[in-house]
């Protein structure tokens, strides 16, 4: 019987998705992005078993918990920090993504202090409309940035499909391998080009990205298993996709009519629900709610499940196509996609069991 929800994570398959990653694209500088796993220490290594070259994060807190497990590999720092967490970010970060030269400069004094040298991504906006600096901005922050002491440029990039869905193209690739191409002649010395996210490794696949390009940041690839621009498997990569699996406990199993009775309004997230008449169905209420991840990012295992929705603290399912009914503390099972992953791993309502690694402290 399952005391509360779940999400357990299968190391294995978590390195062996690096390692098929990291493998088909040979020559390539592959920075393993833990962000959506909170800097999970277990995840950071199974990743680095599988040949990722460094770390990318995007909160300081949790490349704290990365140093504080004696994980001394480079890390990125893939949001930019405030000019006050300057100093903490030299401490922990080896290279920022940056777009905005004040924060370079508070980066640099830090560093000067410190008495060390923090390498500089500038980051380029080239269509998603994220961060990143107009691409006729460039020219003058290299020559700002080149004249500071404590701190270096290391590289040029990109976000692509974060943020405006824009997937990375011959087109807005080309155009960063060119403007990175004019920093180098700036900076006297060859740059890094990290052409983006789990969403370039199509493109590159395919041979229509720059050869000068030799960086990704690479997450949800390696996580999950899955392109995030279309959220299915990446084609020649064979990568797993159940590498996570989430377990939620029944508290409820009742037949009930499918549709509510009375004068319908807003619900408890401002929006006005529709439903499906059905008839009598069985549904089955899990001790999962929208504070733990949001429903429509959760598929059932069992395809006989139907996710029906959810309140803060319940997630309703039908459940009415099993052969029998679930018992009370039976586990539902569910393969959870990324804004699901986000949330269950920042939950400290929802338990952690990693597989085939070092086991950590319950987080809840």
């Amino acid at each position: 019987m399952l005391a509360r929800a779940t999400l357990t994570v299968d190391l294995r398959k978590i390195a062996e998705n690096a390692r098929r990653v990291t493998s088909a694209l040979a020559g390539f500088e592959i920075v393993g992005v833990t962000k959506v796993t909170c800097g999970s220490p277990e995840v950071a290594r199974a990743m680095l078993d599988g040949g990722v070259r460094a770390l990318g994060e995007s909160r300081l807190e949790n490349v704290e918990r990365l140093r504080a497990a004696r994980i001394d590999a480079p890390v990125w720092l893939i949001r930019a920090p405030t000019p006050p967490l300057a100093e903490e970010t030299v401490r922990l970060v080896d290279v920022s993504a940056i777009s905005e030269y004040e924060i370079v400069v508070a980066l640099d004094e830090a560093a000067g202090r410190v008495g060390t040298t923090h390498g500089i991504l500038a980051m380029v906006d080239v269509g998603d409309l994220r961060e990143g600096m107009m691409p006729d901005e460039l020219p003058e922050f290299v020559k700002l940035v080149e004249r500071l002491e404590h701190v270096r440029l290391m590289g040029v990039g990109t976000s692509l499909t974060c943020y405006g869905a824009i997937a990375p193209d011959q087109r807005n690739l080309a155009r960063l391998a060119e403007l990175a191409r004019v920093a180098e002649e700036q900076a006297g010395r060859s740059l890094v080009i990290s052409g983006g996210s789990s969403t370039s490794i199509a493109p590159v696949l395919a041979g229509s990205a720059p050869v000068a390009i030799g960086n990704l940041r690479i997450g949800e690839a390696i996580v999950l298993g899955v392109d995030p621009a279309t959220r299915e498997p990446i084609l020649g990569l064979d990568l797993h996709t159940d590498a996570l699996c989430l377990r939620a406990p029944v508290i409820e199993c009742k037949i009930k009519p499918s549709l509510p009775i009375g004068t319908s309004m807003q619900d408890a997230f401002g929006q006005v629900p529709v439903f499906e008449d059905r008839g009598e169905r069985r549904r089955a209420i899990c001790a999962l709610g929208r504070q733990d991840a949001p429903a429509e990012s959760l598929r059932p295992v069992d395809q006989r499940v139907f996710v029906l929705g959810a309140s803060s603290d319940h997630l309703v399912l039908d459940v009415g196509d099993l052969p029998v009914a679930p018992g009370i503390g039976e586990a539902i099972e569910f393969v959870p996609g990324y804004s699901a992953v986000l949330q269950l791993f920042t939950s400290p309502y929802v338990g952690k069991e990693f597989l085939g690694g070092e086991s950590a402290p319950d987080s809840g």
